[in-house]
């Protein structure tokens, strides 16, 4: 959609309601704010976004164009005093709705603190004299990477972030990871902008045999032939705004700070019915997880969308590297700290791409074949987290599966041994002492469903084995039983192999050819349990990961699995808080939450630099359609198929 931009007003008029804020609506929202009084010299914009309107409002605006007020929502740190605020401001009206205190809390680390951060330990004599004992005597390699300090105690006093160190002894393009400085932790008070405390906990040597990963480094191969993919024709898809339509598939792409991509209003047209999937999806939080108790490492719990507002580190995609073929970008719109729109240049591709069979077969006896080639949309966005990159990728198919994938790369968070040690809780990488801590990343995400209507119920589905006796002579019987799970407390589950165990939202409003309610299964890809202890700081902040399934009526104040703060929170917050009411979540309007992730213990084919892993979830139609939805998918156009 066309919006027409001001620098001080922004015409709405012909914005749909979720389309994210343009440059001149955040710079009309911080111009509110500031004309009001609110912003003074030493506030800080933590993030400003687009204030989604309710889901009803959403609903009539589709149904029959009902105007909608259109509002903003910003995060703001006063950093004289260290207090935070929360305010709505209207670009309909052009007031501020709202200016609110919020007690006791931490908002997201803000880029500009990561760069501040690294240059006050640079600075700090203390560290410089810690660094040349170490053998360290130029500062300009140090690289730091600014870790939350969590929670733990009377350490929380303060906006405090937990930097470490390690050093670039080859020069600016070195792999400085390979280059610990392994016991030193320094604690910055990002206010006051001052080191408050330094912990060195020993002398171990700082490992020097370099880990370089670029192409000077590293003879590349000469057998790879060229691949092309073109799409003479054009797409087919069509992007209006930031809505997309592509095949049977319609939907709205939005981009928040904290989030990185998010799916609205996904909808699949049947016929002449244009059928509802997803209202929202998008990740909810992420923790990283470290099980070295040694002193460097016990304290490396990254939320790092709560703490580090992932969606404002996604990287500008290049074609043919990041993402390949006929590609239609969106750019990320966010604020900086100063409260002017900053614009991420192409942080969310989307493309098609063949994904080999839909389906196939011959009939042997007619020795006639029909095979179909799947086509997928992809709905891609980059971070870079320090060391780690992740990858978000959705991709819908042409038979209802909708699938989401996190690609995991980048380099190994570090650390080291004394030379001829062999680490307890890591692999080493080296001979020089290099090692890379065991470590999780572990994924939430909420899915507001919206399967053919908004009242909605969740069925767990278990395979059991039948006993035997008449009914199972030879003891090959086994079914699937479905369980509702009609409240909030019920419906905290775990992934099962053993009953192969998989999770069905159904409307028991609408019903199949078969006299069935339609509905949509959350078939898990890969997941993990927590290993930490059920006391561990880490499990108190991040209790999402104590089950892979929770089910929550859907409510706008409820959005992020940790809590909206958990920088420097003691945990409790989240899904553990507002599940306690134990909610009914029977045939109602319901927030499916899954948790899954992957357990990393490092290789050596992890160094210097991560190959790919993989790890997601599909949600597939189940008797949402009559039949198969890709028979009308046609035959391959330069193929010799169907013969």
């Amino acid at each position: 959609m066309t919006v027409t931009e001001s620098a001080t007003t922004p015409d709405t008029t012909l914005t749909h309601p979720l389309e994210p804020l343009s440059a001149a609506e955040i710079t009309a929202a911080v111009d509110l704010l500031r004309g009001a009084g609110r912003i003074g010299p030493a506030a800080r914009f933590v993030s400003l976004v687009l204030r989604e309107p309710a889901k009803d409002a959403v609903l009539a605006h589709d149904a029959d164009g009902t105007p909608v007020d259109r509002q903003a929502f910003a995060v703001v740190l006063d950093k004289s005093d260290g207090r935070t605020y929360e305010t709505v401001v209207s670009l309909t009206d052009r007031s501020v709705v709202s200016w609110e205190h919020v007690p006791g809390v931490q908002p997201q680390v803000m880029l500009e603190e990561f760069f501040e951060c690294e240059e006050i330990v640079k600075s700090s004599q203390q560290v410089q004299q810690a660094l040349r004992e170490r053998g360290i005597t130029e500062f300009d390699g140090v690289m730091v990477d600014p870790w939350s300090a969590g929670h733990y105690g009377d350490e929380n006093e303060g906006r405090l972030l937990r930097a470490l160190v390690w050093v670039k002894i080859g020069g600016p393009d070195d792999n400085g990871y390979a280059h610990p400085v392994e016991n030193l932790i320094v604690y910055v008070d990002m206010n006051a902008k001052r080191v408050v405390d330094l912990q060195d906990h020993g002398m171990i040597p700082v490992p020097r045999e370099p880990g370089p990963y670029t192409p000077d480094a590293h003879p590349t191969r000469t057998d790879l032939k060229p691949i092309e993919i073109t799409q003479p024709e054009g797409t087919s898809f069509e992007v209006n705004g930031h809505e997309v339509r592509w095949q049977k598939w319609r939907l709205r792409i939005g981009f928040t700070p904290r989030e990185g991509v998010v799916l609205h209003t996904v909808r699949y047209a049947d016929g002449d019915r244009l059928r509802s999937v997803l209202h929202r999806a998008s990740l909810s939080e992420m923790v990283v997880p470290y099980g070295d108790p040694a002193p460097t490492h016990r304290r490396k719990n990254a939320f790092d969308a709560g703490e580090y507002n992932i969606g404002t580190l996604a990287n500008p995609l290049e074609l043919g590297c990041d993402c390949l073929g006929e590609i239609r970008y969106f750019d990320g719109v966010i604020v900086d700290g100063d409260g002017n729109p900053l614009t991420i240049p192409n942080a969310v591709c989307l493309h098609e791409e063949d994904y080999g069979l839909l389906w196939k077969h011959t009939d042997f006896r007619t020795e006639k074949t029909e095979v179909r080639r799947s086509r997928r949309l992809v709905i891609s966005f980059v971070a870079t987290v320090g060391n780690y990159e992740y990858g978000f990728f959705w991709y819908l198919y042409q038979d209802g599966n909708i699938e989401f994938e996190v690609k995991l790369t980048g380099i190994l968070s570090t650390g080291a041994v004394p030379p001829g040690t062999t680490p307890t809780h890591g692999q080493l990488l080296n001979a020089d002492g290099l090692y890379a801590p065991i470590h999780q990343h572990v994924f939430n995400m909420r899915l507001d469903l919206d399967v053919d209507g908004v009242a909605n119920s969740v069925y767990e589905i278990n395979t059991e084995t039948d006993p035997p006796g008449p009914d199972n002579p030879i003891g090959n019987g086994f079914r699937t039983v479905a369980t509702l799970l009609g409240t909030e407390q019920a419906a905290q589950r775990r992934v099962s192999l053993d009953s192969a165990r998989y999770w069905k939202i159904v409307n028991p409003h609408v019903v199949n050819a078969v006299g069935e309610p339609v509905g949509y299964v959350l078939k898990p890809h890969g997941t993990v349990v927590p290993f930490v202890q059920p006391d561990a700081s880490v499990m108190k902040r991040a209790g999402f990961m104590a089950q892979h399934l929770w089910v929550t009526p859907h409510s706008p104040a409820e959005m992020h699995a940790a809590g909206d703060y958990p920088n420097q929170h003691q945990g409790g917050e989240g899904l553990p808080r507002w599940t306690t009411a134990d909610r009914d979540v029977a045939d109602t309007d319901v927030v499916v939450w899954y948790t899954f992730g992957t357990h990393h213990q490092a290789r050596l084919e992890d160094w210097p630099v991560m190959p790919v892993q993989y790890v997601g979830f599909s949600l597939q139609p189940s008797g949402f359609f009559d039949r198969s939805p890709a028979l009308d998918v046609p035959r391959p156009a330069n193929g010799h198929c169907g013969s």
